[in-house]
């Protein structure tokens, strides 16, 4: 059943796996964590958070993803209940702050509102499931500022062009983005711009 022990989870949303080392590393939403599996273990470690719901630098709140980042040997991991995207490095006990205001939505191209999932392309380039905002954004490597390449910011819709409570996202090898469109009951494509 669910619950907070480290053999429980309670409404995982979120997986990634460290290829290298066989690590599943899951987004445990309702217990603010990320929790860290060795390959084949019933019980795991918490790798990220787990000291309550907060917006404090050693608290997640609402995790609905993880992404892990071999080049840096860190999670990045969609905070979503304080609307913000956050690094952990593995066996840190803070994280660092990538994009978002810690407790604050918005629709300003440095802010977010619940974000669901995040992922990199192979320069370093993130984009996130702006979920609130019922749009996709892209952050160039580093940067902090976004842009919006698919849906319309605080449009709900199912037009082509629009997006309404985009949950998951995922690219191919020639950087086409793939969108769960949860609302819409879709899956969208976008081709590379």
């Amino acid at each position: 059943g669910n619950g907070s022990a480290l053999n429980q989870l309670n409404n995982n949303c979120g997986l990634a796996l460290n290829e290298n080392s066989s690590t599943l590393y899951i987004a445990d939403t309702n217990n603010h964590r990320i929790m860290s599996y060795a390959s084949g273990a019933a019980t795991g470690t918490v790798a990220a958070g787990g000291n309550g719901a907060g917006t404090l630098i050693n608290q997640l709140y609402g995790p609905m993803a993880v992404y892990f980042d071999s080049t840096t040997n860190s999670l990045v991991i969609a905070n979503t209940g304080v609307h913000t995207i956050v690094r952990w490095a593995i066996g840190a006990t803070v994280w660092t702050l990538v994009a978002g205001y810690p407790g604050f939505s918005g629709s300003l191209s440095t802010m977010l509102n619940s974000p669901a999932c995040v992922i990199f392309d192979s320069l370093g380039n993130m984009y996130v499931a702006d979920t609130g905002n019922y749009r996709i954004q892209f952050f160039s490597a580093g940067q902090r500022n976004g842009t919006t390449i698919a849906g319309v910011t605080g449009v709900q819709g199912n037009a082509a062009n629009l997006l309404n409570n985009p949950r998951s996202i995922a690219l191919d090898n020639q950087l086409n983005l793939y969108v769960a469109d949860t609302s819409n009951n879709r899956i969208q494509m976008f081709s590379q711009l």
